[in-house]
């Protein structure tokens, strides 16, 4: 992976739905490759679903050949057995990805939701919309879990994404303009 080009496999997890995208970015462009679910509803074997995931995560890394997973790191719930499953999900996508030498990344959801709406506690529709509105995202997004995991890449995008301006990052105003003096128009 080099710095200014990245193929960024999102993540969803889920035992249930789980969703999934390809975002290809370059410098500070992106676009969506691919964005959809993978349905395990009707396998009722936890192991089953671990085994379909490892299937189909193997399947997605071999196809579309990412640089990087950005998956969306566990919330806390009050269901102790939800909760684990979720993270043997997870576990079991993070797993193929370090195997095929990919970079993993691990978002918070509050922090994925901030990223693409500028609220860290909007709902799972808005965070859809704003992603529909930023991508020409042609097929109607059945399952909000496929925007969830382009949310993710999308997150990983904006942390990490290359600038024009060589690529540097400043923690403040002042240190910015220090630097690009040359940009600054002054009357």
């Amino acid at each position: 992976m080099d710095q200014v080009s990245c193929k960024i496999l999102g993540v969803d997890p889920g035992t249930n739905v789980m969703g999934y995208s390809i975002l290809n970015t370059h410098l500070n462009k992106s676009e969506v490759e691919v964005i959809s679910v993978i349905q395990m509803k009707k396998l009722e074997d936890h192991y089953a679903k671990l085994k379909f995931i490892f299937e189909k995560i193997t399947a997605l890394v071999e196809q579309y050949k990412p640089d990087v997973l950005a998956i969306e790191a566990p919330f806390y719930g009050k269901n102790v057995q939800s909760m684990l499953k979720l993270g043997r999900a997870q576990g079991v996508v993070i797993a193929v990805c370090l195997h095929a030498g990919m970079q993993v990344f691990e978002y918070e959801p509050r922090k994925i939701k901030q990223s693409i709406t500028g609220n860290g506690n909007a709902a799972k529709e808005q965070v859809a919309a704003m992603l529909c509105h930023m991508y020409p995202l042609k097929d109607k997004i059945e399952y909000l879990d496929a925007t969830d995991a382009l949310a993710a890449a999308v997150c990983h995008h904006l942390q990490n994404r290359v600038t024009l301006g060589g690529g540097q990052k400043f923690s403040d105003w002042k240190s910015f303009i220090a630097n690009n003096e040359n940009r600054i128009v002054k009357k």
